[in-house]
């Protein structure tokens, strides 16, 4: 039986390795598929893997992978896994990903399943982990006869605490230009208390929860775009508050507001001889003209910051963005600028560790008396390479493609992970993996 993995980024080390190794059990042949044969083969720990360097657009090259494989693992950026699933259908092969599950993708779930074929989506991390644990306790509570009330979860890739070597505390440890551009593209959604709440994205990181983890400290969330769709996903229909959001640690939000508020965070446009700015003329663009005030009191005073808020200034100028370094890239919008900036000061040094925290909060009702269960989840990972994103991204899936091999997933057509044939087995291979859930009530 025949695996095809497409793409062998970050995310995909612990996926490839777990493949591996129970393709020594299983009999599995396994085939990586990336542009960058390189690395592939940094990833790759069997002599019988296949190693392929294919462009993905070169349907005709990628088109009898997939008709001779039992199932394709697409690792891909997300824009990419429709034309995949297209084929995937056309030529009966099962597919599985890491990434949320598409409005297009969900329109070929019919024919997937007439086919009796399984496309499984959104078994990684967020989503993924946050699915498998969330139904675990969703469906104890309903065996228990109890009524969910409040349902909060907060997922957050950050750095280990001892690498917290930043103002910021934080550096990229997942796709940089998702990270610049969360929240913008829409208004954020969510219920609290049976009532819709919106926030438009320029009010975003100035609404943020405080939340403890016991043994790391305080974090804050700032809510995700729609959390109105999970009560669907979860079967809570009924549930009088619903919100899900992303983890920084206190005080983030407030500083990067700053650069939301500037404009520096547009992707809509380009600027114009962006390659010949320096960071500070760059900032400068978005600033009113003075004859005789510095670029940082201009900073200071468009956005109300007061001389002795040290703590956000000293985050500002972490960054750099006020360097006479060039920035030499053609018709960049701010967004591109931004990161290209932050970059140079938040990318992981090889001595880095990243770290994982989700967290929810689930409010019951029972026999007349109100429950709270709060369960969290903290990864650290082990170096650059074996990261606690990798790990709680590839894992979950590459558990998640056993099941399919095996023929232990009942459901047909487009899923996820929610139903305890899936979530089950997971829950408990990650745990041999000390990836586990802490929980307590109350």
């Amino acid at each position: 039986m025949k695996i095809v993995v497409f793409g062998a980024g970050l995310s995909s080390t612990y996926l490839i390795n777990y493949l591996e190794e129970n393709a020594l059990v299983y009999h599995w042949d396994i085939t990586v598929v990336d542009l960058d044969i390189k690395q592939i083969k940094d990833k790759v720990t069997s002599k019988s893997t296949h190693c392929i360097s294919i462009d993905i657009q070169q349907e005709e090259r990628i088109k009898p992978l997939i008709e001779n494989a039992f199932l394709v693992v697409s690792m891909l950026p997300a824009s990419l896994h429709y034309n995949i699933a297209k084929l995937c259908l056309k030529l009966n092969t099962n597919l599985a990903t890491a990434s949320y599950l598409s409005d297009d993708i969900k329109k070929l779930s019919d024919k997937v399943k007439s086919k009796n074929l399984i496309f499984l989506n959104e078994c990684g991390l967020d989503p993924g982990i946050d699915h498998i644990s969330a139904m675990k306790i969703i469906d104890e509570i309903n065996n228990r006869g109890g009524k969910i009330i409040e349902f909060e979860s907060f997922t957050g890739g950050l750095i280990a605490p001892d690498c917290e070597d930043n103002p910021w505390k934080y550096k990229f440890t997942w796709n940089p230009r998702n990270v610049v551009l969360a929240g913008a593209g829409g208004p954020v959604k969510f219920i609290h208390n049976n009532q819709y709440k919106y926030i438009p994205y320029h009010k975003l990181f100035r609404r943020t929860e405080v939340v403890s983890i016991d043994g790391y400290g305080k974090f804050e969330g700032y809510a995700n775009r729609d959390s109105l769709k999970y009560r669907e996903t979860y079967g809570l229909q009924d549930v009088e508050t619903m919100y899900r959001g992303t983890f920084r640690r206190p005080g983030f939000s407030k500083a990067w507001n700053c650069f939301v508020q500037l404009g520096a965070t547009d992707d809509t446009y380009s600027i114009e001889n962006s390659e010949g700015m320096t960071h500070r003329d760059f900032i400068n663009t978005f600033l009113a003209y003075h004859p005789t005030d510095s670029v940082e009191l201009k900073f200071k005073s468009y956005l109300n910051i007061s001389q002795d808020d040290i703590y956000l200034w000293e985050k500002i100028e972490s960054t750099g963005i006020f360097s006479d370094d060039i920035i030499a890239i053609k018709k960049a919008t701010p967004a591109q600028i931004l990161q290209h900036i932050l970059e140079k000061k938040w990318n992981l040094k090889e001595t880095d560790r990243d770290m994982i925290v989700m967290w929810h909060k689930i409010k019951y009702a029972s026999q007349n008396n109100i429950y709270t269960i709060e369960s969290s989840l903290v990864c650290e990972g082990e170096n650059k390479t074996k990261t606690a994103m990798g790990k709680t991204v590839g894992l979950p899936l590459g558990i998640a493609c056993k099941l399919i091999m095996t023929n232990q997933i009942n459901e047909r057509g487009c899923i996820l992970p929610i139903s305890k044939d899936i979530y089950q087995p997971i829950v408990q291979e990650l745990e041999l993996f000390d990836i586990k859930f802490k929980d307590k009530e109350y």
